[in-house]
């Protein structure tokens, strides 16, 4: 069993832009919904990425906070475009830009289409109460806040949100 242990902060500006190495383009979809996850109906997003020239197909369980299981398994690229067509909710399509920091790899995703304005970053940890350097360019934390999740926005984008909920955690 996969365990990712994440922690995820809204980018406050443009300065890890200097430090990014690589990105990566990604569109992804869910083959479930939020709706059925948060009813409790369900206990895992399925999701479907195709990142770059790769694509995967992700089982993720439902918990709220910053450790969940993970599961990731390679799929043909062709694969992925049939599931995308499959999905349901909107697609996410991103860029992810990798920015090492304080020792750790950063992943800041830069949000297109009905997601764009939303830039997000994101670190994985090797336990949960693990120290790390924050960047200056992360703000609030938003690793409990389900509007954040990308499931969540492939149901409700960032284009409909309030002002209210654009705001800080």
């Amino acid at each position: 069993m996969g365990i990712e242990i994440e922690r995820k902060f809204l980018v406050t500006s443009d300065a890890w832009r200097a430090a990014a190495h690589a990105v990566i383009p990604m569109a992804q979809g869910y083959l479930n919904d939020s709706a059925s996850m948060d009813s409790g109906a369900q206990k895992a997003s399925v999701r479907v990425r195709i990142q770059g020239e790769q694509a995967y197909l992700n089982i993720k369980s439902r918990e709220l906070g910053h450790t969940r299981q993970e599961f990731e398994y390679p799929v043909p690229v062709g694969d992925a475009r049939d599931l995308l067509k499959l999905c349901v909710g909107g697609l996410i399509d991103k860029r992810r830009h990798m920015v090492n920091h304080g020792g750790l790899l950063w992943e800041v995703d830069e949000f297109l289409g009905d997601n764009a304005g939303l830039v997000v970053a994101e670190v994985e940890l090797e336990s949960a109460d693990q120290v790390f350097d924050m960047p200056d360019w992360a703000g609030a934390e938003v690793t409990d806040e389900v509007r954040y999740y990308n499931l969540a926005l492939a149901a409700r984008p960032y284009s409909q949100w309030s002002s209210t909920e654009r705001g800080p955690g």
